[in-house]
């Protein structure tokens, strides 16, 4: 049997995706992406997965894209503008735009070095926890190309513009504690204890109100694209439906049992 280039596990609310190359950094193919891809949307609207988390196998998370050399005696045909436009249009960016509609939350647990593209990644999940011996670079100036991925968009909102393009147009690799001291990641653990401490973080949100945290996902996002008038109006908005669902009400009389304190 083929090894799976790429995994997925469903398991108590929780659906990983798991990046499964580590000969060669878990740097991914079209085809893992075109799985990647599926498998976030059909996640979106299954009612059993409440968080996502992606990571990678052994000492990596993901080194970018894949770049197969060809093989001997055959010739590598020419690639046009629209060609190379249309690899990250209608394949690797149906990543960021599903994710983009997905309310539910997404994890990066970094295990290991991210670049390029597989940092991209990274960044384009709502929040990052990383190994301690973590290591994160924006090569993509090292091989003449532009952040094809997102990193353009996304590094900037998490770091500043700034810091952003000292690391993009060095292509640095920093540390995970300088990228949790600039913002890039949330917290940064012992190698060993990352994936457990995912899991417990992830675990709290299966636990909370569903509908509840995908609105505060939703309106976060919203609200930094927005003026502070539309946001407000927004936000009353969605204050109005979330009190009339279940999860609210639950969560409203949780909140006042454990006011009130244990009965004596």
């Amino acid at each position: 049997m083929a090894k799976q280039e790429i995994l997925f596990k469903k398991k108590d609310g929780i659906g990983t995706i798991q990046l499964n190359c580590p000969e060669r950094k878990n740097s991914f193919s079209y085809d893992m992406i075109d799985k990647w891809a599926a498998t976030l949307k059909k996640w979106r609207d299954d009612p059993t997965v409440k968080v996502i988390v992606l990571t990678g196998t052994r000492d990596s998370f993901c080194a970018g894209v894949y770049f197969q050399p060809p093989a001997p005696g055959e010739s590598q045909a020419e690639t046009t503008a629209y060609d190379h436009k249309s690899i990250l249009w209608d394949r690797i960016h149906r990543i960021p735009l599903t994710l983009e509609d997905t309310d539910k939350p997404v994890i990066a647990a970094l295990n290991g070095v991210a670049v390029g593209a597989g940092l991209d990644m990274a960044l384009m999940c709502d929040i990052r926890f990383a190994a301690e011996s973590a290591r994160f670079s924006e090569g993509y100036v090292r091989a003449g190309f532009v952040p094809g991925d997102g990193g353009a968009y996304y590094l900037p909102r998490l770091v500043g513009v700034a810091k952003a393009l000292e690391l993009l147009w060095t292509a640095d690799f920093i540390n995970a504690r300088e990228a949790e001291r600039i913002g890039m990641v949330n917290r940064v653990y012992p190698d060993a204890d990352l994936m457990k401490e995912t899991y417990a973080f992830a675990q709290r949100l299966v636990e909370g109100p569903t509908k509840v945290i995908e609105l505060i996902k939703r309106v976060t996002y919203q609200s930094a694209r927005s003026d502070l008038r539309t946001a407000l109006d927004m936000v009353s908005s969605h204050m109005g439906v979330i009190r009339t669902t279940q999860d609210s009400k639950e969560a409203m009389v949780k909140m006042m049992r454990n006011l009130k304190g244990p009965k004596k």
